[in-house]
């Protein structure tokens, strides 16, 4: 079926809600997301991050072959079993990424970190930035939805106060932003990829280490050589739950209760 473009594929239109693997008219293998209703600018901050991510050279990024206000159509990349090599490369190359540093944090437009809304005013303090644009709007959110008692509202704004005393000075690195374990994409030879980018800034390194152990986590061989090629400090992992504060609301918000302990219990111990 002859065509100039994937947009203009009468398949594509035609697609239900959801993730669909084709072969478009040209013969390349890809994949199309689609959903209608999508809320404005959802899957163009995805392909700005890919976009933005791709530059960098450094990790495996899909390209990306059509979008517009309700689908995103994507190079497929497979599904492969990474091997330890696999591992280390794409430890040594986040590692690399994160050394692509911004002048400030935050971006020059907004996101998606799944479905909420990630605002990315920049900012010159990573520890305004983390409590203005991540922590608060989340934490403030899900008190107006009733997830949250003033009382937890209260914690996580004495914990926005105390953020400088408890995670160090870092530049604002670009991140992939919303980096869990899902989105580090084994391909079909076993490379890994980064995919699903509409959460990409400038923010803290460490805080993307964080997210890769939030549900589950990449063997030792990743962080090993990620801590080879950048010297990050190895005591992050302390650090982790502050920094997946942030998602943890988020899942509070989307998903409902069953994250409210966890949240309590960083509040807790913050």
């Amino acid at each position: 079926m002859p065509t100039d473009s994937p947009r203009d594929d009468p398949r594509l239109a035609a697609l239900p809600d959801g993730l669909h693997r084709l072969r478009l008219a040209d013969g390349r293998a890809a994949v199309a997301k689609r959903r209608r209703g999508a809320p404005a600018g959802f899957f163009a901050a995805e392909t700005h991050g890919l976009a933005r991510l791709r530059a960098t050279a450094t990790l495996r990024v899909p390209q990306v072959y059509a979008c517009d206000a309700e689908a995103i159509v994507l190079e497929d990349l497979g599904h492969g079993h990474p091997g330890p090599a696999d591992w280390t490369d794409a430890g040594r190359r986040l590692a690399v990424l994160h050394a692509h540093h911004g002048h400030r944090f935050g971006l020059e437009h907004d996101g998606w970190c799944g479905d909420s809304a990630q605002a990315n005013t920049p900012a010159d303090d990573g520890w305004a930035f983390f409590a203005r644009c991540r922590l608060l709007p989340q934490g403030r959110r899900a008190r107006d939805a009733g997830r949250l008692d003033a009382s937890d509202l209260h914690a996580l704004e004495r914990l926005c106060v105390r953020l400088p005393d408890l995670i160090p000075e870092q530049p604002p690195s670009l991140l992939h932003g919303d980096l869990w374990l899902a989105n580090l994409h084994p391909c079909a030879d076993g490379a890994l990829a980064l995919i699903d980018a509409a959460a990409v800034h400038h923010g803290w390194a460490e805080a993307e280490l964080a997210m890769l152990t939030l549900f589950g986590e990449p063997p030792a061989a990743f962080f090993d050589a990620y801590h080879e090629a950048a010297g990050i400090d190895r005591h992050w992992r302390a650090r982790a739950p502050l920094y997946n504060l942030y998602h943890l609301l988020n899942h509070l918000n989307l998903f409902g209760a069953g994250y409210l302990g966890a949240v309590r219990a960083v509040l807790a111990r913050a």
